[in-house]
């Protein structure tokens, strides 16, 4: 690497790759990348170790550190990259006004939920409003209020039960 460093060695350079290469993408194939983009994120690293060999200090790193740190960061790069949505993909201008037909249907069936939810007894209501409207598991709900989580998983199978009853 101080050859590459010092006096920009080809030779140092292809000994480097022919040792480091393989070695990477096998690491990045490990690490969960598809091959294509570990075939493509060590061509990126080793040109990488090329253009930035002036950066390398043995003091402070290990070829090896160097080299596979690079690899980390550049296969977390691209990953980030195939994430963010393309410019075409993204939405632009003004969306659609729903159709009226399904703000009113949604409407409708909003309101008959509230009723029957309101139909159900106390007990009932309570413990379903926590569980899907305060998005508590079971558990919590047992924690919170001090009932046995057989009561708690008891009551809201009854309640969904007269729910999808009412709803029907």
């Amino acid at each position: 690497m101080c050859r590459i460093r010092d006096y920009r060695d080809q030779a140092a350079f292809a000994q480097l790759f022919a040792y480091f290469a393989p070695r990477v993408k096998g690491f990045l194939i490990k690490s969960g990348a598809p091959d294509g983009l570990a075939e493509d994120c060590t061509q990126e690293v080793m040109a990488t170790l090329w253009q930035k060999a002036h950066l390398f200090d043995s003091s402070r790193a290990s070829v090896a550190t160097w080299v596979f740190t690079i690899a980390r960061n550049r296969k977390i790069d691209l990953l980030r990259k195939d994430r963010r949505p393309a410019p075409e993909d993204l939405a632009w201008g003004h969306k659609a006004e729903p159709d009226q037909a399904d703000v009113i249907g949604l409407q409708q069936e909003s309101l008959r939920v509230t009723a029957a939810l309101k139909a159900l007894p106390d007990k009932q209501r309570i413990l379903v409003e926590r569980a899907y409207y305060g998005d508590l598991s079971h558990s919590e709900i047992a924690a919170e209020t001090g009932l046995p989580l057989g009561t708690i998983k008891s009551r809201i199978r009854l309640a969904l039960e007269r729910l999808r009853h009412e709803m029907k």
